[in-house]
């Protein structure tokens, strides 16, 4: 059983992009999903400008213009929902939904008082580098570094 995990773990990227199958289809779910989400969304961003960019390339009217940005759509897809079922890639997606479950949220009480103190914490530490700024430069003004 280990030397099937051990080789399915070693199975490199080309050869899983030409199958169809959900590795551990229920497990890691979330993090998959959305992982699969934002790899499709960058597909289609630079699709997009790739589209809104060839216009100035290509003769108007050609029909290369929106068809290589579909083929490229159409591949990025594919190989983003390849990439999340990717065994090696799957695991370490699953180990992360792992990881969050076992996360303590804090509570919404909590989370005021914790950005309270943050807030005043930032804001103490920018007046006191103003004042230093400020100290540090009549300092150097007197004398006459700077002018």
């Amino acid at each position: 059983m280990s030397r099937d995990i051990a080789q399915a773990n070693s199975t490199p990227l080309t050869a899983e992009l030409f199958q169809a199958s959900v590795y551990k289809p229920n497990q890691g779910r979330i993090v998959r999903q959305i992982t699969a989400l934002a790899i499709w969304i960058v597909v289609a961003l630079g699709c997009w400008r790739l589209y809104s960019s060839l216009g100035g390339w290509l003769e108007s009217g050609s029909y290369l213009i929106p068809g290589i940005p579909a083929v490229l759509l159409a591949v990025g897809a594919w190989v983003g929902f390849r990439l999340v079922n990717w065994p090696r890639f799957a695991d370490f997606l699953i180990a992360v939904e792992a990881e969050m479950n076992k996360v303590t949220w804090p509570s919404k009480d909590e989370l005021i008082r914790a950005s309270i103190v943050v807030i005043f914490t930032i804001f103490f530490l920018a007046i006191s580098l103003f004042f230093f700024d400020v100290v540090w430069q009549s300092f150097f003004n007197f004398i006459g570094v700077t002018s």
